[in-house]
């Protein structure tokens, strides 16, 4: 993530589409509230572990927006993969890329293991992520690899280019990934249930809040993980941690629960399923 730049960076205010304390069983495709005629159980339901694959730009986009979420999918005995296409080696002008690559990989790898989480990373270089075809197969690949049944990345606008056709690889790549037609070096993966959009101050143009997850029990645990790197503890200029601190606390009024963090989804997706008026 780049230091703030311009006053383009405040975001505009958005309308609470939906609100779901979703997480509760699992992350959903869908808001789903539908009304039962069946006895109530006494034993609950098995919960099947969940594979969450968090893909961002850069080391430190998917921590600082998402991590306290796969914080707590960790903890509810879910596998969590952090896939991060560049280190955002270029983000500190006193130091080569070289030099800071090298730090913010093992800074990565220090934020992963405090997660709980694995970490992989792409091939590309700070802002120099392609927008083409092998890009998509490479990621689709990547995919297949972790068979992810849950998938989280950028928001479709932003003012970073990386961030921006992040989005559009991984939509199409999960697409890519199901087709057993499309030849990688992995066999075909349908298995993504849902992809989530994550809240980030560069990629506010048209992010409306869908999906509220309740990270109170986190908060302390992702703030400990994220600050192990430099720059979001304001070493570029920019107190990344604070910044999304507050925004959880933000999310969380606005959900009536705690501390919370924001995620929207497709439009396609937004849909709430009822038997009757609530």
């Amino acid at each position: 993530m780049p230091n703030p730049r311009s006053p383009r960076t405040t975001w505009r205010g958005q309308a609470l589409l939906g609100v779901a304390l979703a997480l509760a069983a699992g992350l959903p495709t869908a808001i789903h509230a539908q009304a039962s005629t069946a006895p109530a159980s006494t034993a609950p339901a098995a919960r099947a572990p969940r594979t969450v694959l968090a893909i961002g730009a850069h080391a430190g986009d998917m921590e600082l927006t998402a991590g306290a979420v796969l914080a707590l999918q960790r903890e509810r005995g879910d596998r969590v993969v952090l896939l991060h296409l560049t280190l955002g080696e270029g983000g500190k002008p006193a130091l080569t890329p070289a030099e800071y690559g090298s730090q913010k990989r093992r800074e990565a790898q220090a934020v992963a293991d405090s997660l709980g989480a694995e970490v992989r990373f792409g091939p590309w270089g700070d802002g120099q992520i392609p927008d083409d075809e092998a890009a998509r197969l490479w990621v689709a690949d990547a995919i297949r690899q972790v068979r992810p049944t849950n998938v989280i990345t950028h928001w479709r606008a932003s003012l970073h280019k990386d961030h921006a056709t992040t989005h559009r690889v991984v939509s199409d790549a999960v697409l890519l990934a199901s087709l057993p037609g499309v030849q990688t070096e992995t066999p075909a993966w349908r298995g993504v249930r849902s992809v989530w959009y994550a809240e980030n101050w560069e990629d506010a143009e048209g992010f409306s809040p869908y999906v509220f997850v309740n990270v109170t029990s986190v908060l302390d645990r992702w703030r400990r993980a994220v600050s192990q790197y430099e720059f979001a503890r304001g070493g570029t200029g920019f107190a990344y941690v604070e910044y999304y601190d507050a925004l959880a606390t933000v999310r969380g009024l606005e959900a009536r629960t705690g501390r919370a963090v924001a995620f929207d989804v497709d439009s396609w997706g937004k849909r709430r399923i009822v038997e009757s008026m609530p």
